[in-house]
């Protein structure tokens, strides 16, 4: 049997977690999109997103199989306040997070980055450039984030595969580096 390793997609409302895991994904992802009601209004905070009508309820999961020994599982953690009670139970045996950023919204990755920073699992920032605009750079929203832990920090582009291996496989080799610390 190869060896499970899990590593959690997290981030603010919007910012692209399922899209990650879509693209990636060698199966095709399970997902728990549902359509946003008239019952969210007030509730789920649709400025920056103005177009997005579903929205994660529970989880989204992918998996891509790195060699006969190795498979990686990835969980995508819902974005909405309401639904954070289940991020303990995801993060549980996690290897690390990708935290995923809106750079025109950074505030709301404030909550994902204090998450994995207080439980001491390492994570990396995919800023996710939507329609390709890279108005700051890498170094800009490490500042703007006022990270404590060492994190990268990698400008990206989640509907594009190899954007978001790249995203991937600079956590896989922060992680590797912490954890021979």
């Amino acid at each position: 049997m190869p060896t499970a390793l899990k590593i959690l997609v997290a981030g603010g409302f919007g910012v692209g977690k399922t899209t990650m895991i879509g693209s990636v994904s060698e199966v095709p992802p399970l997902e728990t999109e549902e359509y946003m009601t008239q019952a969210s209004l007030g509730i789920d905070d649709l400025a920056g997103t103005p177009d997005k009508a579903t929205t994660t309820v529970a989880m989204d999961f992918g998996r891509i199989t790195l060699d006969p020994q190795h498979v990686l599982y990835l969980f995508g953690t819902p974005g909405q306040e309401r639904f954070w009670f289940m991020w303990d139970d995801l993060s549980y045996g996690a290897l690390g997070a990708v935290v995923l950023a809106d750079p025109r919204r950074l505030a709301d990755s404030f909550a994902s980055v204090d998450f994995f920073e207080q439980r001491r699992i390492p994570f990396a920032i995919g800023v996710n450039c939507f329609f390709g605009r890279r108005d700051c750079t890498a170094e800009e929203v490490g500042a703007a984030l006022n990270l404590r832990s060492p994190a990268p920090v990698i400008m990206c582009d989640v509907r594009r595969r190899n954007s978001s291996k790249r995203v991937l496989l600079a956590l896989l080799e922060s992680a590797k580096s912490l954890a021979v610390r």
